[in-house]
């Protein structure tokens, strides 16, 4: 198998996102990446579900961590009678899945893709936890072979010299985009805001980028107005948690007013990833709430007085008047036609 992670930083190698092996899961702690490289080992599918609860891996990580997750569960369930292991592993996969819940339906396919791998492989004699292996790397090769396309397709709407600004951690389009910019040599840098409160621009996005080889420049997240206005910013990109039918997206928090900025200032703001027909419309997706202490410290750090309040809403929603284009392995759709995707043939994603 040729892998599609060639290349990359090392944080986008498959070894370094979530991996299974010997009865456990190891995940690279992206909560204090890059400032340590620490791996958080899991000898449970309830302590790989905590930690994507727990923000150990984020972005797409929890996509992989859930298929590695539920090779562990087949492991601690070989020795059960086949109809007993079946539901074991359905719970687990509930457990998985559940773990976040604005991500549900993305990381139920998951689940219930290793589900079906896992009655495959009882029916063949096969070693139930290395089939969910096995198929959660196909799942990452293919995943990074259609995001690559997505990251050509991008590529194509970079000038050249121009100057790009990012939104939080898009994970493989951010390793993807950079790699295609660098084959065609393209001459970019990039405007990364920190975001706040886990800092996954800061240091995730900027590692990649500067590990790939990019000019990098962290803002902090109340400069994107002020760096559009003053540096000459071409295009505002991100990813996407959800891409609703109806053309709004959900976003790490902080996205809907770089969008709103972007707007103002005439600068294009293209939606990367695939369209999710799972959600028709934006009144099927929950924000989710995390724990309102983050918001007050930085980095374990806290910054306030005993008393003071916080709020945080993990996500927000961009409506589709502020996005230029959502972009695809297919090409780039507008927010109001996303429908149009579905009418080709659709390469399974998760």
């Amino acid at each position: 198998m040729i892998r599609k992670d060639e290349g990359l930083a090392f944080m986008l190698r498959y070894e370094n996102v979530a991996w299974y092996e010997n009865g456990a899961v190891r995940i690279l702690d992206r909560r204090i990446y890059p400032t340590k490289i620490e791996f958080v080992t899991c000898r449970t599918h309830e302590e790989v579900a905590k930690a994507i609860a727990d923000m150990v891996t984020q972005s797409a990580g929890p996509y992989t961590a859930a298929g590695m997750g539920m090779a562990l569960a087949a492991y601690e369930s070989r020795n059960m009678p086949e109809k007993q292991m079946m539901d074991y592993l359905k719970k687990a996969a509930h457990t998985l899945s559940h773990a976040r819940p604005t991500t549900v339906k993305r990381m139920s396919q998951i689940t219930d893709g290793c589900i079906k791998v896992a009655k495959e492989a009882m029916g063949k004699g096969e070693a139930v936890d290395e089939s969910i292996f096995n198929n959660t790397i196909d799942s990452l090769n293919r995943r990074y072979s259609i995001m690559e396309k997505v990251g050509e397709n991008l590529v194509d709407m970079f000038p050249d010299k121009g100057a790009i600004m990012t939104q939080c951690f898009g994970e493989t389009i951010v390793g993807m985009m950079l790699r295609v910019a660098k084959k065609r040599n393209k001459d970019i840098k990039l405007f990364v805001p920190e975001t706040r409160p886990y800092f996954q621009g800061a240091r995730l996005t900027a590692s990649v980028a500067y590990d790939q080889g990019f000019d990098t420049t962290v803002i902090t997240d109340n400069m994107p107005a002020f760096i559009m206005k003053t540096n000459k910013v071409d295009l505002f990109t991100s990813a996407a948690d959800v891409i609703c039918l109806d053309g709004h997206i959900t976003n790490k928090i902080g996205t809907y007013q770089i969008a709103i900025v972007a707007k103002y200032h005439g600068v294009p703001y293209f939606v990367t990833g695939i369209p999710d027909k799972g959600h028709d419309t934006v009144s099927t997706v929950t924000i989710e709430k995390r724990d309102s202490r983050m918001v007050l410290e930085a980095r374990g750090i806290k910054n306030t007085l005993d008393g003071v309040k916080g709020y945080y809403p993990a996500f927000d929603i961009t409506p589709p008047h502020l996005i230029s284009g959502v972009v695809t392995d297919k090409g780039i759709y507008s927010p109001y036609d996303l429908h149009r995707y579905f009418e080709t043939n659709v390469e399974q994603f998760y």
